[in-house]
């Protein structure tokens, strides 16, 4: 298949070097193919930073780039995952889900403090209910700092004295080769990720056989797995990008699929945690299952609540 590919992307710096890691992957696998990256402006990149922190759909950062490739201006398109809706426009499918990059959040203090090192009264910022609530869960006695911005704005934003850590995700930095600021990664026992973090969907038009038989082959089969569980979590939860819930799935060496869901109250005060190990064979009951089970505990008490 000797031809060009045109690819819709966000037009920021994070998503651009995203974009071009799959452009990467593919030329590797298929040089004769060649490709264009189009940077397409969303809705959520038109928002200032305060109506993006009202914003409760994650259509925004993805619905002008989608309409592009239902309309055939694209041929692919690539997003961060945990920016796509569960339920995708009809006609679209997740062509390729590649091998994930880290999963966890990163601490960035300006002291080089670590997590148990901050002090009461430390000023942590983040825009992120999923972030607050786990962290006012660990450490009540720190303050929360409405935190909005790209990745080199926040870090500006820290630099300048606003609060004295911030919280991000490691694979975005890496990404943007900012791992040198990472003073912690942050373990998965303090702080669940967003569903999907880390991990990069490349979408397609489903009845577009022979583009979507070229892109599966940057297919990761494990991370596929994964996601499609925490994606399934979330859907069950009714969950929307404002909702404090988070999990994080991995498929075990034994080739188990283990899940770890969180439910919070905005405040952190009310969170439910539980974890659910399935022989993985449907992943996506494996999220459901776990959904259910926080469901009965009372989960959606403290979803209506946050």
């Amino acid at each position: 298949m000797t031809r060009q590919l045109l690819i819709g992307s966000r037009g920021s710096t994070l998503a651009l070097a995203q974009t071009n890691e799959i452009v990467r992957a593919l030329h590797e696998l298929a040089p004769d193919v060649s490709c264009r990256v189009i940077p397409i402006k969303t809705k959520g990149d038109t928002l200032h930073d305060k109506e993006q922190s009202s914003v409760d759909s994650k259509s925004v950062f993805t619905k002008e780039i989608e309409d592009a490739l239902l309309a055939s201006e694209i041929q692919l398109a690539v997003h961060s995952l945990k920016d796509l809706t569960t339920d995708l426009p009809s006609g679209l499918t997740i062509a390729a889900i590649p091998k994930r990059a880290d999963h966890r959040d990163a601490l960035i203090s300006r002291k080089k403090w670590r997590f148990e090192e901050l002090p009461g009264g430390a000023r942590v910022g983040t825009s992120s209910p999923r972030r607050r609530t786990q962290l006012l869960a660990a450490r009540s006695d720190l303050t929360i700092e409405e935190m909005l911005g790209n990745v080199d704005t926040r870090l500006r934003k820290l630099d300048s004295g606003i609060c004295d850590s911030i919280v991000l995700a490691a694979a975005g930095l890496a990404r943007l080769g900012l791992t040198k600021r990472i003073t912690e990664f942050l373990s998965t026992k303090i702080m669940l990720p967003a569903i999907g973090q880390g991990a990069l969907a490349v979408e397609a038009k489903i009845n577009d056989p022979e583009i979507v038989k070229l892109v599966r082959r940057i297919e990761d089969q494990a991370t596929r797995r994964a996601v499609e569980a925490e994606r399934a979590f979330a859907r069950k939860l009714g969950a929307n990008c404002r909702t404090p819930i988070a999990a994080y799935a991995s498929v075990q060496p034994d080739g188990q699929l283990a899940i770890d869901g969180m439910v919070s109250s905005s405040d952190g005060r009310m969170l439910l945690r539980s974890q659910l190990v399935s022989d993985g064979s449907e992943p996506k009951r494996v999220g459901e299952n776990l959904a259910e089970s926080l469901l009965n505990k009372g989960a959606q008490f403290i979803l209506g609540a946050a």
